[in-house]
């Protein structure tokens, strides 16, 4: 396997295109976060991480959620450090118990939908009382058929171009860049 030099990554960095900077997703997921304070602060909810891309948002959205929550987290990737989809690979399942329980899985992004949906199937499928979904990014993207349409809540919205930053990959490098960027050429 070959990995960018540091030159070819800084080089993509320095042709994106910020779509929107810090201050503009955190306060995106704080507002995330009330809307889902208001829906969940009496049930109880189990708030699940799809790893690797939402744990950035995950971090956030959690510090401004009104009452105590239970946090988990999954592994499951279509990506496996490509910039296309493929099969669904489970890594880690949760490791808490779903049943009769109200879960949030969040994510940093629907784009084809497969992803979340096969996530939600498999949180239903261990007896939750509910599923709802939490993204970051909702790309204006066609969406695969059987994946999710739209997620219960979303922060932001981007067209269908590619993107990197805060969580989001480009080849498994560039979550951390602090900003949503559009990938150019």
């Amino acid at each position: 396997m070959s990995f960018p030099s540091p030159a070819d990554i800084q080089t993509m960095l320095d042709n994106a295109t910020c779509l929107y900077d810090r201050t503009t997703i955190e306060n995106a997921i704080d507002e995330m976060a009330k809307a889902i304070s208001e829906k969940y602060h009496d049930k109880n909810p189990i708030v699940i991480c799809v790893m690797t891309g939402g744990l950035h948002v995950m971090a956030r959205l959690t510090l401004g959620l009104a009452f105590p929550v239970q946090l988990d987290y999954m592994h499951a990737t279509r990506y496996q450090g490509k910039i296309e989809g493929g099969e669904l690979e489970w890594k880690v399942p949760p490791r808490l118990s779903l049943e009769n329980r109200h879960v949030i899985i969040v994510d940093d992004i629907l784009d084809g939908g497969l992803t979340l949906a096969s996530v939600k199937d498999y949180c239903e499928g261990k007896n939750a009382a509910s599923v709802a979904t939490a993204v970051m990014v909702d790309k204006d993207h066609t969406r695969e058929p059987g994946g999710v349409e739209k997620a219960d809540f979303t922060a932001l919205n981007i067209p269908d171009k590619f993107i990197f930053g805060y969580g989001l990959d480009y080849e498994e490098y560039m979550r951390n860049v602090d900003g949503i960027y559009a990938v150019e050429g």
